[in-house]
């Protein structure tokens, strides 16, 4: 038997040895380390892809409120299973919640 414990960031638990599970179906890491981003009807996105916005937004600091239907084109994924980074006319450092998109 081995001593080594791995830390589980989604149980905040010490496991032994290989025993740390997660559930990529659940929005969570993927096996290989992977966060899967799920928008708000449960669909995988990816780096590149193209959203649309399913409700009006307003962004702090810029004084602009994104309306529903926004195409957001080209978004890149953050490392966190509900935040989104994009760029939008006029905007810059735009990050969206993933629940507030939909994959095109």
């Amino acid at each position: 038997m081995s001593d080594d414990y791995i830390y589980d960031e989604a149980t905040g638990e010490w496991v032994a040895g290989g025993a740390a599970t997660t559930d990529a179906a659940a929005g969570g890491a993927a096996d290989d380390g992977a966060v899967v981003v799920r928008d708000s009807v449960g669909n995988v996105l990816a780096d590149g892809d193209q959203v649309t916005l399913i409700k009006d937004l307003t962004v702090k600091g810029a004084g602009q409120t994104l309306k529903r239907g926004t195409l957001i084109k080209s978004i890149r994924l953050t490392g966190d299973a509900q935040e989104i980074d994009c760029r939008y006319e006029g905007i810059k450092g735009l990050v969206l919640r993933a629940e507030f998109v939909r994959k095109r």
